[in-house]
C-alpha cells in the first residue's frame, strides 16, 4: 500500500507545552482522510508540520515520499493547501488572483479553472477583500484545485460556513477525489461522516485511533440489556464495554469490538436471564464521545491510583 502521508512518533512542543505527542499516521494514496478532534487537540500543528511550516520537536513526517522538512518550491506543485485562516492577496480581484497563481504551476488546467469558477459561481471582477467568507473559501479552493495536485491538505476548511457553501465545497472536493488524496482536519463530525473514507481521532495531542470509516462504524454498537430484576454489572466484563451503567432492570454500554454472532453469544452468557437485547448502530459523534469519555475516565483512574500510592 502506497502512502501519501506517513508520520512516525511525530511530536511538537511549544516551551513546556506538548501540542502533539508521538503521532503515527498512515494515509493511503487515494484516501479521503479526516483527522478530527476538539479545538486545541493538535490538528493544525500536525498539518503545519506536514507542510514544513513548523519543524517537529521529535519524530518524522513524509509527504508524497518526501521528508516534510525538505518540502519547498516545486514540491508544492503537487500539493494543494487551504487553511481556515487562508491568507490571500486581498487587493486583487478573484480573476487576477487566479491569473497570478496560474504562472506558478506548470500543471495548471485552464479548463478545470473555468469549470471551478462556474461551479463555485466566483465573481472574477470583484476584489477578494469585498467577498464574503464563504466566497473567499471558494476562491481558495479553486486556486488549490486547478493545478490537479496529488495531495490536497485542508485545515478546518468548513469552519463557520453556511451549509450551502459547505456542501458546494464538499462537492468540488469529491469531484477531484478519483485523482488525488484528500487530508483534512475538522472538529465538526457531522460534516465529514458522509464522505470520508478514513478517520483519525486526536485528543490532547495523541492519536487515539486511525482506521477506515466502515470498519469503525461496524465495530461500535450501543447495547441495552433488559432484565427481569435489577442486576449489577459482571465483574469479568470485557474491556471493550465502554461506559457501562445500570438503572433498575436495564444495563447499558457501548460495545467497541462488536462482532454479530460472537457478541450475541457473549451477551447471552453474561445475562442468561435477559428479557431482551437491543444492539444499535451509532453515529460518528456518539462513537467519538464514547471513546473520549472512556479515555478520560481511564486517565482519571490512573491519576487516582497514583494519588493513593503517594498518600
Amino acid at each position: 500500500m502506497k502512502l501519501a502521508i506517513r508520520t512516525e512518533k511525530l511530536s511538537r512542543k511549544f516551551g513546556k507545552t506538548v501540542a502533539v505527542n508521538g503521532v503515527d499516521l498512515a494515509v493511503p494514496e487515494g484516501a479521503i482522510y479526516a483527522m478530527v478532534g476538539a479545538n486545541g487537540a493538535g490538528k493544525t500543528t500536525i498539518i503545519k508540520m506536514l507542510m514544513n511550516i513548523f519543524r517537529p520537536s521529535s519524530g518524522c513526517a513524509e509527504v508524497l515520499g518526501v521528508d516534510a522538512r525538505h518540502l519547498a518550491g516545486k514540491a508544492f506543485n503537487r500539493i494543494g493547501y487551504v487553511s481556515e485562516n487562508q491568507e490571500m492577496p486581498e487587493w486583487m480581484t478573484t480573476g487576477a488572483m487566479l491569473s497570478f497563481y496560474r504562472s506558478f504551476y506548470p500543471e495548471w488546467d485552464s479548463g478545470l479553472e473555468e469549470q471551478l469558477v462556474r461551479q463555485f459561481d466566483l465573481p472574477l471582477k470583484r476584489k477578494l477583500k469585498h467577498l464574503s467568507r464563504g466566497m473567499r473559501m471558494k476562491a481558495a479552493f479553486a486556486s488549490s484545485l486547478a493545478y490537479r495536485p496529488s495531495l490536497i491538505v485542508l485545515d478546518e476548511p468548513f469552519s463557520g460556513l453556511d451549509p450551502l457553501v459547505r456542501d458546494e465545497l464538499i462537492e468540488g472536493l469529491l469531484d477531484r477525489a478519483p485523482e488525488t488524496t484528500i487530508f483534512l482536519s475538522s472538529h465538526d463530525l457531522a460534516e465529514i461522516e458522509s464522505f470520508s473514507s478514513h478517520v483519525g481521532f486526536l485528543e490532547e495531542g495523541r492519536l487515539l485511533f486511525s482506521e477506515e470509516m466502515p470498519v469503525l462504524s461496524a465495530r461500535f454498537r450501543e447495547v441495552t440489556v433488559t432484565l427481569d430484576r435489577p442486576s449489577s454489572l459482571p465483574d469479568n466484563r470485557p474491556k471493550s464495554w465502554l461506559q457501562p451503567e445500570t438503572a433498575d432492570c436495564v444495563v447499558h454500554f457501548v460495545h467497541s469490538n462488536y462482532k454479530e454472532q460472537i457478541t450475541e453469544r457473549e451477551l447471552s452468557g453474561f445475562f442468561p436471564a435477559a428479557r431482551s437485547f437491543s444492539i444499535d448502530p451509532m453515529p460518528l459523534r456518539s462513537i467519538f464521545l464514547a471513546i473520549a469519555k472512556s479515555n478520560r475516565n481511564h486517565v482519571q483512574s490512573i491519576a487516582n491510583d497514583a494519588r493513593g500510592i503517594n498518600a
